[in-house]
């Protein structure tokens, strides 16, 4: 581990003598054998296993270990494991199982993980054919569940940092871009512009003041937790990919913007700049060469328009987050001026791969054009959920029912949800499609960022889409009147249906009115809006007129109770909403 202000003296290990075959400096440390490892428990330490007692779990297997006199077994703490629904997890990868649910009630007991780790008959289950693990192509997160987020040696080790090195002493700055552009990499932040050409924009535009790398990890939609999963699980693969883009479109200073309800992936994120600066991978001189950089973070107050780019910048710079106009585009005006390259924590996380192994290797992968693979947050009505990584291109149907397990007996599949408040729920009659950029786009929803929702026959889809809308008005920042009424008039229609009120002049206002909104928004978030309005009213008419016509509710969701809904707040109101307050400047 690299020395900092997280060492303490090295003390034995509890129950263990000096010199002995483990020690352990402290309660959070990982347990590592003096001689030679013959198995490790790898414990998930990511959000989700820890908000199940991963940390109890970690510090309680240590001392087991220790107590039982073995000399040969590690417990290391790892990064997320990816079947979330399952946790507290532990993986034991020389022997190729994963124990579920430790510790936990019905779960796997510590008793029979440590005989598994001390000799016995082995537990846990296989994972190399299991359909959770086996459909998945992973590049993002292939360090995901295998290094100690918290020690760059132990990514150093990985070969982290391989690409970076490479970048700087062997290619010049174009070299590296030709081989972005070659790879066909897309922004993995939901509109799938192509990177390597945002890359040669930055590059090119004078810089005389300077340029600027910024990583969005602002991620905020409902149900997504790709990015904040891989932050808090290899953070210095983030930080290599930005470190390989600001060689290559020359900026010298970078900022990762992320939200402050993450806070141990930004504790992780800090802790990682920190010792990559300390070990020469991050400041000046990079790895011997004449290359700086040097990266902060910044937490915004969790306002989801921060996450479009020009609000993002604005809350950087400590002003209130709200869009601009563009052009002027960041690439060629962003931060205090100067050309800012800005892509998310996804697309930085798949550059060292692209620079280590080639294009070729990304642009072996996917559809014509949709390279690569994408990380998903797979929730909702599923058996399984968690953290994925599929190649695109692959069925809809492979990952709900082959990796997410299907849904629970008795259950329906009726929709599934990508692309946050800003995607459109997508039917049964197209669980075949090809999850990539053009199909979703031609199916009335997008990519997103990653969240994927599956919901079974319970869920209403008036109900999902009067749910997204309200999500909106709440987040809309208030700058532009489409956005900051039309998401409250939408929401009252929406309201007023679910409630057994609603004419069918008003379905007819609720369209015209998700058009107007569309095309007349400033931003991402109010243009993106109506999309759940519009996939359900595509593929679920009949829900629609249900509530509208019968006045009932075929999911048994909704109250049809007569009442008016929701009223409109005057246009006062409005201007100081809820979501135009919190869009406070980063610190």
């Amino acid at each position: 581990m690299t020395p900092g202000e997280d060492d303490a003296p090295v003390v034995p290990a509890a129950g263990r003598a000096p010199g002995s075959a483990g020690r352990v400096r402290r309660h959070t440390d990982p347990l590592v054998p003096e001689g030679p490892v013959r198995v490790s428990a790898n414990v998930c330490q990511a959000a989700g296993c820890m908000s199940m007692g991963s940390d109890r779990l970690f510090a309680d297997l240590k001392e087991d270990v220790v107590a039982s006199g073995a000399t040969d077994v590690a417990v290391r703490r790892v990064g997320c494991l990816g079947l979330c629904s399952a946790g507290p997890l532990v993986e034991v990868p020389e022997q190729g199982r994963l124990f579920e649910k430790v510790g936990a009630a019905g779960g796997t007991s510590l008793a029979e993980l440590l005989g598994s780790l001390t000799g016995e008959a082995p537990g846990g289950r296989e994972v190399a054919d299991d359909p959770f693990f086996a459909r998945q192509v992973k590049v993002v997160l292939e360090r995901s569940g295998k290094v100690d987020p918290e020690d760059v040696e132990d990514y150093v080790a990985s070969g982290g940092y391989e690409a970076l090195a490479k970048a700087v002493t062997m290619m010049s700055p174009d070299e590296v871009t030709d081989e972005v552009v070659r790879s066909g990499l897309r922004g993995r932040g939901g509109a799938g512009y192509p990177t390597g050409l945002k890359w040669r924009t930055v590059a090119k535009a004078p810089g005389e003041g300077g340029k600027y790398v910024v990583c969005n990890a602002d991620e905020g939609d409902p149900g997504a937790f790709m990015d904040r999963s891989v932050l808090e699980s290899c953070p210095q693969q983030v930080l290599e990919g930005m470190a390989i883009a600001a060689y290559a479109v020359g900026a010298s200073r970078g900022y990762v913007y992320a939200r402050a309800e993450y806070p141990l992936a930004v504790k992780r994120l800090q802790s990682a700049i920190r010792q990559a600066e300390a070990s020469g991978h991050l400041g000046r001189d990079i790895l011997g060469t004449r290359f700086e950089l040097h990266i902060e973070v910044r937490i915004g107050a969790g306002a989801f328009v921060c996450g479009e780019e020009t609000a993002l910048l604005a809350s950087i710079q400590g002003g209130r987050g709200t869009p601009r106009p563009r052009p002027p585009y960041p690439a060629s005006a962003g931060l205090w001026g100067c050309p800012t390259l800005i892509n998310n924590v996804e697309t930085f996380a798949n550059v060292p791969s692209v620079i280590s192994r080639g294009s070729g290797y990304l642009a072996g992968t996917g559809t014509e054009r949709s390279k690569g693979t994408k990380v998903f947050a797979l929730t909702g009505a599923v058996v399984r959920t968690g953290l994925i990584e599929v190649p695109m291109g692959l069925r809809l149907r492979d990952i709900v029912f082959d990796i997410g397990g299907g849904l629970a007996p008795g259950r329906r599949f009726k929709a599934v949800q990508t692309g946050g408040p800003s995607g459109g729920c997508i039917p049964e009659d197209l669980l075949d499609m090809s999850v990539d950029y053009e199909t979703l786009s031609q199916a009335g929803s997008i990519m997103g960022s990653g969240g994927m929702i599956v919901m079974d026959d319970t869920s209403c889809m008036v109900d999902v889409a009067r749910y997204f809308m309200d999500f909106c008005r709440e987040e809309s920042c208030g700058k532009c009147l489409p956005c900051r009424v039309g998401t409250q008039q939408m929401y009252r229609l929406l309201d007023r249906m679910c409630h057994g009120t609603a004419t069918m002049a008003q379905l007819e206002e609720l369209e015209g009115l998700a058009g107007m909104v569309r095309a007349t928004s400033l931003c991402g978030l109010g243009q993106g809006a109506p999309n759940p309005v519009f996939s359900t009213l595509r593929y679920f008419r009949d829900e629609y007129l249900a509530h509208v016509q019968d006045h009932r509710c075929p999911a048994g969701v909704c109250p049809m109770d007569g009442t008016p809904g929701a009223p409109v707040p005057p246009e006062g109101a409005l201007m100081a909403g809820t979501g135009a307050a919190s869009t406070g400047g980063a610190r």
